[in-house]
Order: structure tokens, then sequence, then C-alpha cells
């Protein structure tokens, strides 16, 4: 009889599933965004304040913004819960990027919707 060795939380098809759809979304924005600027007839600040101008334009980055934070977060744990084997440095590393994740989502915003 085979014995299994549990380890982790077993987040499994979910995480998975995420980081498919995260990249995707990410692959079809930054398309989406090259192709913008290559219809503009000039890119200088002019051609990129018309860009961003739209509010398609902004909901669509800040579905962006928050696929890469979702894949970077399933990620960094995956890399911390393979590789950081000491539970309390494990947790401080984790914390310490949900922070950073939070304050650059939150900065995403306030420049995405800043003017």
């Amino acid at each position: 009889m085979v014995k299994r060795i549990v380890v982790g939380a077993h987040y499994g098809l979910r995480d998975w599933l995420v980081q498919r759809v995260t990249a995707v979304v990410l692959v079809v924005f930054t398309l989406v965004l090259v192709g913008a600027v290559l219809l503009q007839p000039t890119v200088d600040y002019a051609g990129w304040r018309t860009i961003w101008s739209s509010g398609i334009v902004r909901f669509a980055a800040l579905l962006a913004m928050i696929s890469l934070l979702l894949h970077a977060w399933i990620g960094v744990r995956d890399i911390f819960m393979d590789y950081v084997k000491p539970t309390g440095v494990r947790l401080t590393l984790q914390i310490l990027v949900i922070l950073a994740l939070v304050l650059y989502g939150a900065w995403s915003v306030q420049i995405l919707w800043r003017a």
C-alpha cells in the first residue's frame, strides 16, 4: 500500500484554473494595448492620453492588474509552500507579499482613475 504524504492546503484545480485564466487575461490585454498603440498616428503623450482616457481601457487595465496580482500571489505562495520549510519564515514572507500586492493594487487604482 502506498502511503501519501499530505502537505499544503490542496488548492489544486482552482488555483490551476486561476493561473490559466489570469494568464489569458494578461495576454489579451497586452495584445489589445499593443494594437491600440500601433493604431495611434503618433506615439507621444497626447496619443497615450487618448488611449488611457477611455473608461473601457481603464477598466480593462484594472482587470489586467487584478489578474496580475492574483497570478503573482498564487505563484509566490506555491514557491514559498514548496521551498520555505520553517512555518514562521514562510508565514512572514507570505504576509509581506500580501501587503506588497495590496499596496500595488491600491497604487494601480490610484494611477488608473486619477485623471
